[in-house]
C-alpha cells in the first residue's frame, strides 16, 4: 500500500486562488493616459471589483504571465489601429517583478509606432498562459479608455512614459 501524500496547505491555497483568476478571466490592465490600473475580465471587458482574495491571488502568488503591450494609434483620417506585442516570460513571476520586462518591451513597441499617430499606450497582464487576439485586446483597451487622447503635458514632453508595473499602482478598477 502506498503512503498518502501529506497535505500541503500552501499549494492547495495557490491552486484555489489560481482557479479563481482563470475562472473569472482576470487580467491586470494599465492605460497611461487615464492613469488607470485595475482588474478586468479580459473576455467580457467588465471591470472586476477589487477584493482581498483577488488582490492576494494576483499579487502574492507567482504566476506564468502572458503580457500584451499595445500602443493605440489613430491616423489623420480617424482610422484607429493598434501596434502590439504579446509575450510570455519564461518562469513564474510575482506581479511586482514584471516591471523591467514590461518597461523594456513597452519602449520597443512604442518606438515602432508613428509618433504622430500615438493616442495612448498600455499593457494587459494575464496571470496564466493564454493567447489573446489583437481584436480582443483592443476591446479591453477601449473599455478602460485606451483611445482617449493624450493629455497636453504628455504631448509637450518626449512622448508618453512607460506605464507603471503591476503591483505598484492601486488595484482599484
Amino acid at each position: 500500500m502506498s503512503k498518502r501524500k501529506p497535505n500541503n496547505m500552501r499549494a492547495r491555497m495557490e491552486r484555489s486562488l489560481r482557479a479563481i483568476l482563470s475562472t473569472n478571466h482576470v487580467a491586470v490592465v494599465c492605460i497611461e493616459t487615464t492613469e488607470r490600473q485595475g482588474l478586468i475580465n479580459w473576455k467580457s471587458c467588465v471591470s472586476i471589483a477589487p477584493s482581498q482574495q483577488v488582490a492576494s491571488a494576483v499579487c502574492d502568488i507567482a504566476h506564468r504571465w502572458t503580457i500584451f503591450i499595445g500602443v493605440m494609434c489613430e491616423q489623420p483620417n480617424g482610422e484607429q489601429y493598434l501596434k502590439s506585442e504579446e509575450f510570455a516570460p519564461q518562469g513564474n513571476y510575482l506581479s511586482r517583478h514584471l516591471s523591467e520586462l514590461i518597461e523594456a518591451t513597452h519602449a520597443v513597441v512604442l518606438s515602432t509606432a508613428n509618433p504622430n499617430h500615438v493616442v495612448s499606450s498600455g499593457w494587459l497582464a494575464i496571470p496564466y498562459d493564454v493567447t489573446i487576439s489583437e481584436a480582443q485586446a483592443a476591446k479591453v483597451f477601449a473599455a478602460v479608455g485606451g483611445w482617449i487622447k493624450q493629455k497636453a503635458y504628455e504631448t509637450q514632453t518626449n512622448g508618453p512614459a512607460a506605464p507603471p508595473a503591476p503591483g505598484t499602482g492601486s488595484l482599484a478598477a
